[in-house]
């Protein structure tokens, strides 16, 4: 960490050191503007970091984002990042059981070995042929929509004209999607598995007539032209680490342990008051990038905050000393888990979580998606571990609103998670809890993470992953050229509460720093 020079003004002042903030400061630096990033906590990353969250355990967890799919390309190469993603072998397996009898559904890259799949979990040809329909339609839309997320915002109409696919723009951007995934698809399991990517930390139902589950599933699908997620190698945390060692390189000053808690302007100028163990300063900018919510940018800058947020989701890591078999004897677990294992994800399951958590009580059957990443890359593991067979697995609960939790967190987050757990043994040949392995003071390694946890621990409001509703990709009344902009000309919103923000990306920090270089 650098102290800030207390007597220098620089050209821009980042609020927050999560990658957002980084891909900006990285840009602005080497674009030769004076930087200087404030971070709260005593690390940079935000929720994009590796740790290892068990006593005595040389495991690197991507702790809370875990994959990568709409990181642009250009920012890797634009910025020299010695940073690299590896493609999973399977996209998904979903187990089941039909007719008593364990079975599951196989996604993967090998054309045979799906359709084989489907068929033989369905009876026939009919949903795959269904399946290459819908991806083939969600492919087109993704190659003309991911490379705008770096171009100024296109007009609403701009965006349809690029698509250029008038069933698609219906199935996406004007009906809720749950019309689109019922019209392809008969299979309920199959529907179901559609329908996950449009509720990851968005709690919604298939028909919401807001569609902010059509906009989840649009940037879900949309990455790299393709939709692919990839697992960061070396986890999360090598991605910031990059970035925090490209900025530093150029020339910003990192200052870690500042807590930003006011920012004055006059359009023009700005000062941000930081808070120190040591006591406060200010800091002088000509602009300010503010990469936290926009309930933070609010409280800063004195302005009335926007509505609340609410994230919805459980996130799990585990360490294992051996991956569970499981029941259906054709699959292979290294191959089931390498991609997103679906639990409790059947079309109806789903809607039947939403109703759950919608009456204000916990799903029955809560859903969730498990990968292991250490099969696709083990070297978040010493060779020690990673020869002794251990692995990592991230859990994504679904369905699992922050209003649940405000009673009593500690309580119902536990329940939770033995009742998430119960759904994957339902379909192992073994209870998990055997295979969980053990830290140095003899406890099982497993830990969870609600959305008021992530609210205390990174301050994500209502622990909303996406710190508010996600955005359509296109300009509307009020979003600015950038999608960054906001009452003041020299203040920036650069974090995922920016238009076109969310998941991994950098695209809010790289739009924020070409949003202040165009302003000269």
């Amino acid at each position: 960490m650098t102290p800030p020079r207390a007597s220098r003004a620089y050209d821009a002042v980042i609020v927050g050191g999560g990658h957002n903030g980084l891909v900006a400061a990285a840009y602005l630096a080497r674009a030769g503007r004076s930087v200087l990033v404030l971070e709260r906590l005593g690390h940079t990353g935000g929720a994009a970091v590796s740790t290892r969250p068990f006593a005595g355990v040389d495991a690197r967890l991507s702790r809370y984002s875990y994959l990568v799919s709409l990181l642009p390309p250009k920012i890797v190469r634009d910025l020299g990042l010695d940073f690299r993603v590896r493609a999973r072998t399977v996209s998904s397996y979903t187990p089941a059981e039909r007719h008593g009898r364990p079975t599951g559904l196989l996604v993967g890259w090998d054309e045979r070995r799906t359709r084989e799949s489907f068929a033989a979990l369905t009876g026939s040809d009919r949903e795959y042929a269904a399946w290459q329909r819908f991806y083939g339609m969600t492919g087109h839309v993704a190659r003309r929509v991911f490379p705008t997320l770096t171009e100024p915002l296109p007009a609403r109409e701009e965006l349809r004209r690029r698509i250029d696919d008038e069933d698609a723009w219906r199935a996406l951007f004007e009906e809720p999607v749950g019309v689109a995934i019922e019209e392809h698809f008969a299979d309920d399991l199959v529907r179901g598995v559609a329908l996950t990517d449009a509720l990851i930390g968005t709690f919604a139902d298939a028909h919401d007539p807001t569609l902010r589950q059509n906009r989840c599933f649009l940037y879900h699908v949309i990455g790299g032209g393709t939709g692919a997620w990839d697992v960061p190698v070396g986890g999360m945390g090598a991605l910031t680490d990059a970035l925090a060692g490209a900025a530093r390189a150029a020339g910003a000053v990192l200052a870690t342990g500042y807590e930003a808690v006011r920012v004055d302007t006059d359009g023009t100028t700005a000062e941000v008051t930081y808070r120190t163990a040591d006591g406060e300063g200010v800091a002088a900018a000509r602009h300010v990038l503010v990469n936290a919510a926009p309930r933070e940018l609010a409280a800063l800058t004195g302005q009335a905050p926007p509505p609340p947020a609410e994230g919805a989701q459980l996130k799990v890591n585990m360490l294992l000393k051996r991956l569970p078999k499981l029941r259906d004897p054709a699959a292979d677990p290294r191959e089931a888990f390498a991609g997103t294992f679906h639990i409790a994800e059947g079309y109806e399951q789903l809607a039947a979580a939403y109703a759950d958590a919608a009456a204000g009580e916990p799903p029955a059957a809560p859903p969730s998606e498990i990968y292991c990443h250490s099969l696709t890359d083990p070297t978040i593991l010493v060779p020690d571990l990673a020869g002794r067979g251990l692995h990592t697995l991230t859990l994504f609960g679904l369905h699992t609103p922050a209003r649940l939790f405000a009673h009593d967190n500690d309580a119902v987050r536990d329940d939770l998670l033995k009742a998430t757990l119960a759904q994957l043994d339902a379909h192992l040949a073994e209870p998990l809890a055997d295979c969980l392995a053990t830290d140095a003071d003899g406890r099982p390694c497993i830990e969870a993470r609600s959305p008021l946890d992530l609210e205390r621990d990174l301050r994500l409001p209502g622990g909303n992953i996406f710190h508010r509703e996600l955005s359509w990709p296109h300009a509307a009344e009020g979003t600015g050229r950038w999608g960054v902009e906001t009452g003041q000309p020299n203040v920036l919103l650069c974090g995922a509460g920016a238009v076109r923000g969310g998941g991994v990306s950098g695209v809010p920090g790289h739009n924020a720093a070409m949003a202040v270089l165009e302003q000269g």
